[in-house]
């Protein structure tokens, strides 16, 4: 994997980010890679998982420094992502959606939020990201979610699926439609839910073909009532803040996708210079050969790309959202190919699951759906060339 080390080298990280990077190694390969299996089988959240994560204090790495955290570099954040996703994609998942559900509330709202609301997370606390509904998956404009003011109150009605750790977040960043605002895009606007709500029900939790110690919730809103001082801008800010916050998490994602990619690349080259066929290792056969040719070189260069990415962001870029959906689409591509080719490369074994691969498969398919189908993406960057 020599190529793929040296470029790891070339990241030129100070001293704090290589000590965290350490750190995030080898917690993945003490604790988080040996319960992947085990978590997945059982479906059971992986809460010692978060524990060691928490024990290393990851989520303060995106809250600033006056709220409890430390406030490094969102490069640093993907870096965390990618390691952790490699080792664990349902722990990377958890991980990665305290970060989408709670940059909004850093970039958007006020001190005095930021301080009441940020604190618990930065202390290990889990947060989660609340949009889609069974008529608004890409399309949030089609939400029907109701926030309605009374008072010193915002009262929500409705319902959300998908919801990524909505049945164990201490802060859920919910969004809706304000009543009395007729525009449907308008009318999009968002607030943090704090755990323990009365009228805030857990309606299902989803069994699903990947990702499965990562809880997935089907929520419902029934007159749950949030103080006025938890909406984030005004009414009707949500979906300029919705776009702001998908530019963000998109790439996280392609760090995530880029894990799994790297987990079943790895796998795969092991296995083929071990097993042999016709007296051969599978590595030897030329046709086998052109394909790690291709799929290293696509992997290197996306990694490239988020690195290019997170500099952009880092730097202070404005607007980056065709990069981003780029960075999503390409490494979400490359992880179900790259899984795919695994499980094909250890023949009947691959599809066993006595071998990580299988499990990598069924992990890598998710990532082509959420945060924006990659045929949206596609549509996204294919008609950014449009001349007006």
């Amino acid at each position: 994997m020599l190529v793929f080390e040296q470029l790891e080298r070339n990241r030129q990280w100070d001293e704090s980010e290589s000590l965290i990077i350490s750190q995030v190694d080898r917690l993945c390969a003490d604790v988080i890679a040996p319960n992947a299996a085990k978590f997945d089988e059982s479906g059971e959240f992986p809460w010692a998982n978060v524990k060691a994560i928490n024990e290393l204090g990851l989520n303060t790495i995106f809250i600033p420094e006056q709220f409890g955290g430390i406030g490094m570099s969102f490069r640093l954040y993907l870096a965390v992502v990618k390691r952790i996703a490699e080792a664990c994609a349902s722990t990377g998942i958890i991980y990665a959606t305290n970060f989408h559900a709670m940059k909004p509330l850093i970039e958007f709202g006020t001190d005095e939020q930021r301080a009441r609301l940020l604190p618990c997370i930065a202390d290990g606390g889990l947060a989660s990201l609340a949009i889609t509904e069974e008529a608004a998956g890409s399309d949030a404009t089609g939400m029907k979610t109701r926030f309605t003011e009374d008072g010193d109150d915002i009262v929500i009605d409705g319902s959300k699926i998908f919801i990524t750790s909505g049945d164990v977040a201490d802060r859920i960043l919910l969004f809706g439609k304000f009543a009395g605002i007729e525009d449907a895009k308008k009318s999009i606007s968002v607030l943090i839910l704090e755990k323990g709500a009365p009228g805030f029900e857990v309606v299902r939790l989803e069994d699903k073909m990947g990702h499965r110690a990562s809880s997935t919730a089907a929520l419902r809103f029934n007159g749950v009532r949030v103080p006025k001082a938890n909406l984030i801008g005004k009414p009707g800010d949500g979906l300029r803040i919705l776009l702001a916050s998908l530019n963000r998490s998109r790439p996280s994602i392609g760090a995530h996708s880029l894990g799994i990619a790297m987990a079943a690349f790895k796998d795969m080259v092991g296995y083929m210079n071990e097993r042999k066929q016709s007296g051969r290792r599978i590595v030897d056969f030329q046709g086998n050969q052109f394909m790690l040719a291709d799929l290293a070189t696509d992997l290197a260069m996306a990694d490239c790309w988020l690195e290019h990415l997170a500099h952009l962001i880092d730097s202070g870029a404005m607007d980056f959202s065709v990069e981003a959906s780029m960075a999503k689409m390409r490494g979400s591509d490359l992880a179900m190919r790259a899984a795919t080719d695994a499980v094909q490369m250890h023949g009947g074994y691959g599809y066993c699951r006595d071998f990580r691969v299988e499990r990598l498969m069924r992990d890598a398919k998710i990532t082509q759906i959420w945060e924006g189908t990659n045929q949206v993406h596609r549509q996204l960057i294919g008609r950014s060339f449009a001349t007006k």
